[in-house]
């Protein structure tokens, strides 16, 4: 075999061995989402949750399983802030998607019946409804940062446990650490008020306790 011929074989060997994964991924995704549906329909909505979500794999190729979350939470475990959650997800991976209309209906209809949860029906004012939603839009933020941070794979040298750094932005305005600089004092310079260190850390790192590490010529987004 010539060397022209045997690079042809493998190149050949290579894209059946890439398409046969492929086929191998997607086969067993829908194993396990029919495992979830079966679930699903002899009422382990639980189980079929954790079936849902261990198929998720961040891309379009699962993004109706979002869909399919998003119903299970709001109609059969009654929890919109987690329904929410997904139909959002859904509509930033498929704005134009098969269930686009029905997710940006619901997003109205789940803020109404989590306002609803939180009020547990007593009378709410306008100004309470308002603060309410205020509320509940920081929660879906910190659930949507915790899910983010989770699913962090943890650059080498970072020990468990240590805050991860979210990555900068584009265009986004930065301050080079100097040596014997703090969160805090940074604050001060941009803000005139140290209190806002923690907008810094927030804008720069994935949630956590205390204050984040910082250390010279590290680049910081400031927001």
């Amino acid at each position: 075999m010539t060397p022209r011929n045997a690079a042809a074989l493998g190149l050949a060997i290579a894209t059946l061995s890439m398409a046969g994964c492929d086929r191998l991924f997607e086969k067993d995704t829908k194993t396990v989402i029919a495992s979830a549906e079966k679930k699903a329909t002899a009422g382990d909505f639980r189980g079929a949750v954790r079936l849902y979500e261990s198929a998720l794999d961040g891309t379009p190729k699962t993004v109706d399983i979002h869909y399919w979350l998003a119903i299970v939470y709001d109609d059969k475990l009654k929890s919109p802030l987690d329904a929410l959650h997904h139909f959002r997800r859904y509509l930033e991976m498929a704005p134009a998607g098969k269930y686009a209309r029905e997710a940006k209906a619901y997003q109205k209809e789940g803020e109404l019946k989590l306002l609803t949860s939180l009020s547990t029906g007593t009378f709410v004012s306008q100004e309470e409804a308002v603060r309410i939603k205020n509320e509940n839009l920081k929660l879906v933020k910190t659930l949507a940062e915790l899910r983010a941070q989770k699913n962090v794979v943890l650059p080498a040298g970072v020990a468990k446990g240590e805050m991860v750094r979210k990555p900068i932005p584009p265009n986004a305005r930065t301050h080079i650490v100097a040596s014997g600089e703090t969160l805090a004092s940074i604050a001060v310079k941009y803000y005139k008020n140290k209190a806002k260190w923690q907008t810094i850390q927030n804008a720069n790192f994935y949630g956590g306790s205390g204050a984040a590490k910082i250390k010279p010529g590290q680049e910081l987004i400031i927001p």
